[in-house]
């Protein structure tokens, strides 16, 4: 039977501290978060670092390593470190602590877009720290950088450790941006393809976008891809149900939504997790576990990280 991977994305960059006392923000706070994700049903984890005193992203290799070394330690779950790290971070930085760290999976955006968070601020949130409410101001003018230099440049770097990539495909360019790395030969599938939705910038959450990605995805990629979806804030839990519905893997975490329910902020990761266990098994599906996952995706296994 195929099995649903359930990816978690535990704190992300996008949301800051003050939008939920249950963002992760300290490297024990991550690592447990992971954890506990982890035995609620996450065969992946995505994992970001923050500065534990003001919780900014912060993208040194150095800030990844206390987090890593503990969630190795407690469990068998997959490592995805990210390479988007944050919109306003060169690629240079972002790639440094994948890089060094050589994980199973290493995230990978897929083209330049506009990166919209300024919406995030009519929530009227009482920002308690001065780096919060410029931010997601800049955003205004803020263009996520992704050129096919700099995919190739993260490509040629990672390539080489082993490591598996997340695609990240926040509209239907991004897949065809993917494609052509895919004819050249410089990507191998399986690929793990993340398709995104309703992100300011990228594509919408419509049921009919999620189709139209998937069929784009279907059309150039054949059986060479499995096919995974997020769907930010409100639509997380609908795009995710949709997706299982259809076959594909989902993620969810805090990272992309703080929401367990309307006007119910997540008190966990894990207990979205949770939810989408619950979505997928009253689908008549099961979940994978890490292992599982590992031989869907073909990774190189936990023994072959550099942590």
């Amino acid at each position: 039977m195929h099995k649903i991977i359930i990816t978690c994305a535990v704190t992300g960059s996008i949301h800051t501290p003050s939008m939920s006392p249950y963002l992760p923000i300290t490297a024990q706070q991550i690592a447990e978060s992971a954890i506990q994700a982890a035995e609620a049903g996450a065969a992946i984890v995505h994992l970001h670092a923050r500065d534990p005193n003001d919780g900014r992203p912060v993208q040194t290799p150095e800030a990844f390593e206390p987090f890593l070394k503990s969630v190795k330690r407690s469990s068998d779950v997959v490592i995805n470190l990210t390479t988007g790290g944050s919109p306003f971070m060169s690629v240079d930085e972002r790639v440094r602590p994948a890089a060094q760290w050589q994980p199973e999976i290493a995230s990978l955006n897929m083209g330049s877009m506009n990166f919209g968070l300024f919406p995030l601020l009519k929530r009227n949130t009482a920002f308690r720290h001065a780096w919060e409410r410029p931010m997601l101001e800049a955003s205004h003018d803020l263009v996520f950088r992704n050129s096919y230099k700099d995919i190739r440049f993260a490509l040629s770097l990672l390539t080489p450790t082993g490591a598996k990539f997340e695609f990240e495909c926040y509209d239907t360019s991004h897949l065809h941006n993917l494609h052509y790395f895919y004819r050249e030969g410089l990507v191998k599938p399986p690929l793990f393809i993340q398709t995104v939705f309703g992100l300011l910038g990228g594509i919408g959450a419509h049921p009919d976008e999620i189709m139209h990605m998937r069929r784009t995805a279907d059309r150039l990629f054949g059986d060479a891809y499995q096919w995974s979806v997020l769907g930010a804030g409100r639509h997380q839990m609908p795009v995710a149900a949709q997706a299982a519905a259809m076959g594909g893997h989902v993620r969810v975490g805090l990272e992309d939504s703080l929401w367990l329910g309307k006007d119910k902020l997540a008190t966990s990761n894990a207990a979205q997790v949770t939810q989408v266990r619950q979505i997928i098994e009253g689908l008549g599906l099961e979940v994978a576990s890490s292992d599982e996952a590992r031989e869907i995706l073909a990774l190189k296994g936990a023994a072959h990280v550099g942590f």
